[in-house]
């Protein structure tokens, strides 16, 4: 009975550790302060059961040519706990200085050194006088990558 209660054991710990989830790679963390290579600060909220998120996007680069300012983003991450390197997108209302908004997608990764990155494709959209004029609304199409700072102003 004892040597069988044994293999009991030893086969229950086996399927526990078979079914256990376990990730070979560090899994990127979307929520948090990024910086970008124009050096724009964005902060990101945790993100919601469904991959939702909200935050704030302070640019360095403005049409106008004024002071920086902080607007508000909004965006969903795909697949939020599935996959280490999740895609996602959000939009950046410019609302405080500006007719345009700007849509971001991209990946979230986590290079060899332990660096998240964030890689992303961006594009413009200014409002126009009437539908005529639409070929002129996006105006601008570029990439950004954007670092995480582990502290405010790093």
């Amino acid at each position: 009975a004892g040597a069988a209660m044994g293999s009991l054991r030893c086969c229950l710990l086996l399927a526990l550790a078979l079914a256990w989830p376990v990730s070979l790679s560090p899994q990127c963390q979307l929520s948090g302060l990024w910086r970008n290579e124009q050096d724009s600060l964005m902060e990101i909220s945790a993100l919601t059961d469904d991959g939702g998120f909200q935050g704030e996007y302070l640019t360095r680069v403005t049409l106008a040519g004024s002071c920086p300012r902080v607007s508000p983003l909004k965006g969903a991450q795909q697949q939020p706990s599935e996959v280490a390197s999740p895609t996602f997108a959000f939009t950046v209302r410019w609302d405080m200085f500006s007719n345009a908004t700007t849509t971001f997608a991209g990946q979230c990764f986590v290079e060899a050194s332990g660096r998240e990155v964030l890689s992303t494709t961006w594009l413009l959209r200014e409002a126009v006088g009437s539908l005529e004029e639409d070929w002129k609304a996006t105006r601008y199409v570029g990439t950004n990558v954007f670092t995480r700072l582990h502290k405010r102003w790093e």
